[in-house]
């Protein structure tokens, strides 16, 4: 595919097992501290030495390095060969990255896969993959995965991690001499597969990403070069994004490389208050959870009644932010009342992320250009980044030094980025992956003939090379009247009211755009209160007047920044919110279009009735 504009930068690095970086970190830093194991400390997997206040354990770079070494030496034990692919179902803990790294250590192949996975969707991985091992968090997962055994002829070991089975594996690996797992990481090559990730797609069964060791450590590599703020050994994170995810993946890999803090936290059920402990450094998260942040203060501030003094202090972040971007900055007025609004609000929503967090990583989708601002001035900078599992999975990064709100930032060193005639983002580069597993047709319907990753993206690049998505191919809408819409931007506008949760848009071959609108049911507890109905149902008062008018603000908030085809001319309110578990949204809170309307066909017919 020939034309479109081009943006690359150029790098070299070596490729080595990322496992090395593990034995490297023991030799040079030995009494680092890699991470912080929360207290209660789990009895999954021993706590060794180096105990801090409160309980939490403090586990160094040699502990971390001889941990890894008696799961390796284990899974040698088990029979587990080069190349071997071994799945972890788990939620993100100490033991994950563990048994990670272990895997990595002998040449073998981390299969992920998220701990709220289906038993059709585990039985899915675990036969395609055709994993001979299996290491599951809890009992629930064992006996999920005891019910599929007859049809895994290729699984032979499950190890549960809170029965105590990884203690039992490193016992069992006492019988390995050390030099045998020195040989076998001496062994690994960059081109060697060092995970398949199965993405959870929106549509169809997931796919295998072959992930190599040097895909994820071209990633990391040039991502530690350009965010130097960010990675570097004083560094610190509280990590809550499930590991089966690959953005959450890099940043693992990146703590690891630089001898960064990582405190593991198991979801964001307690997030809050694990981040005021341990004060991290920087924050990774999707965008849902910045929504949340800004709607929780607001939420916070009305019920205090100062709900004024937040939207002043809001439009105020919001300017000085824009601000920085003209020539000569904000003014002297704009910055007196910035240090005003920073003493009344912007230091508690800091608070609410430990004090010490000035930078945070969005991936997974677009955040809301205002939200993004709002953080920016309040002293939080956003970061927003692009990128696919496909890609190891970074592309683009906007850094401290180089940020442009409203855009995904400029490629990664060693990533070139095309557009394509149809607007399509093309890439290529190290990153890039090989292809997906055991499926050849899909691997050659993702590449152009000169080799190029299809991203299925849509975007364009500006004459500084930043790179802006403007939607999905897959997603586009088309009207009736033939009008092409991007439903994501304008499903994100509606989305930042506090009381909205997920908003689909709907509209293929009908004469106008309308909106499928669900509620968040904590803002809800709240809201009816407030509003005299503290037993009320979204059920049944979905088509309550004062409702519907605060979902129609939201609504025609987002319509003064759209073309007319584009408008949301109706929407309904939906009884209860999208959820996993029906198959409606992914475990990265992406919209699965096609469950959602044959879910809620009747609604949809609704908002057309009589047009």
């Amino acid at each position: 595919m020939q034309g479109g504009a081009v943006a690359s930068v150029d790098v070299g690095t070596v490729a080595p097992g990322l496992a090395d970086r593990v034995w490297i970190n023991a030799k040079e830093a030995p009494r680092a501290v890699q991470f912080v194991r929360p207290a209660p400390v789990s009895r999954a997997w021993p706590a060794r030495r180096q105990v801090r206040g409160g309980g939490d354990l403090s586990v160094t770079c040699e502990q971390f390095r001889d941990d890894v070494l008696a799961i390796a030496r284990g899974f040698v034990a088990a029979g587990v060969r080069h190349g071997d692919r071994v799945a972890l179902l788990s939620r993100t803990r100490y033991e994950w990255t563990l048994v990670d790294y272990a895997l990595w250590a002998i040449g073998a192949v981390t299969v992920p896969i998220y701990d709220t996975a289906s038993p059709d969707q585990v039985g899915w991985i675990l036969s395609d993959s055709a994993a001979v091992g299996c290491v599951v968090e809890t009992p629930a997962h064992g006996e999920m995965v005891a019910g599929l055994r007859l049809d895994l002829p290729a699984l032979r070991e499950v190890w549960q991690i809170e029965s105590g089975d990884l203690i039992a594996l490193a016992g069992q690996g006492r019988t390995v001499d050390d030099a045998r797992v020195d040989d076998r990481r001496a062994r690994v090559a960059g081109g060697d597969m060092a995970t398949i990730v199965y993405t959870s797609g929106t549509t169809g069964r997931p796919k295998g990403c072959v992930l190599t060791h040097r895909n994820i450590h071209r990633d990391v590599t040039s991502a530690v070069a350009v965010l130097p703020e960010l990675l570097h050994p004083r560094a610190s994170t509280v990590l809550f994004l499930p590991l089966a995810h690959a953005f959450a993946r890099l940043i693992q890999v990146g703590m690891v490389q630089t001898r960064a803090t990582m405190v593991h936290s198991a979801g964001m059920s307690g997030a809050l208050d694990q981040l005021r402990r341990f004060r991290p450094t920087f924050i990774l998260a999707v965008p849902r959870i910045f929504e949340k942040l800004h709607a929780q203060a607001h939420q916070k501030a009305d019920d205090a009644r100062r709900g004024r003094l937040f939207a002043a202090a809001d439009r105020v972040a919001v300017r000085y932010s824009r601000a920085l971007d003209k020539p000569g900055g904000p003014g002297m007025l704009l910055r007196l009342a910035r240090g005003g609004c920073d003493l009344l609000a912007y230091r508690k929503l800091r608070a609410a992320l430990g004090g010490r967090c000035r930078m945070a990583i969005v991936g997974g989708a677009p955040l809301d250009e205002r939200l993004e601002h709002f953080f920016r001035g309040a002293g939080i900078v956003v970061l927003e980044g692009y990128g696919l599992t496909e890609t190891s999975p970074t592309l683009t990064a906007n850094l401290p030094s180089a940020q442009r709100i409203g855009t995904v930032g400029r490629p990664l060193p060693g990533v070139e980025i095309r557009i394509a005639d149809d607007g399509e983002i093309l890439a290529h580069g190290d990153v890039v992956f090989p292809g997906y597993w055991n499926n050849p047709d899909a691997t050659r319907a993702t590449f152009t003939e000169d080799g190029w990753l299809c991203t299925g993206d849509l975007g364009d690049l500006d004459r500084d090379g930043f790179l802006r998505l403007t939607g999905r191919k897959k997603e586009i809408i088309v009207t009736a009247a033939g009008k092409n819409i991007a439903p994501v931007p304008i499903e994100e506008a509606v989305r930042a009211h506090p009381l909205i949760s997920q908003c689909m848009l709907v509209g293929a071959g009908r004469p106008y755009v309308a909106a499928l609108v669900t509620i968040d049911p904590h803002a809800w507890l709240r809201w009816r209160s407030a509003h005299g109905r503290p037993d009320a149902s979204v059920a049944t008062m979905r088509d309550d007047p004062q409702l519907r008018g605060e979902v129609q603000s939201a609504v025609d908030r987002a319509n003064e920044t759209l073309s007319k085809a584009e408008q949301v001319k109706t929407f309904r309110i939906l009884p209860r919110d999208f959820t996993e578990t029906d198959g409606e949204i992914t475990p990265t809170l992406k919209i699965k279009r096609d469950m959602v309307e044959a879910h809620h066909g009747a609604d949809i017919d609704a908002l057309y009735h009589g047009h």
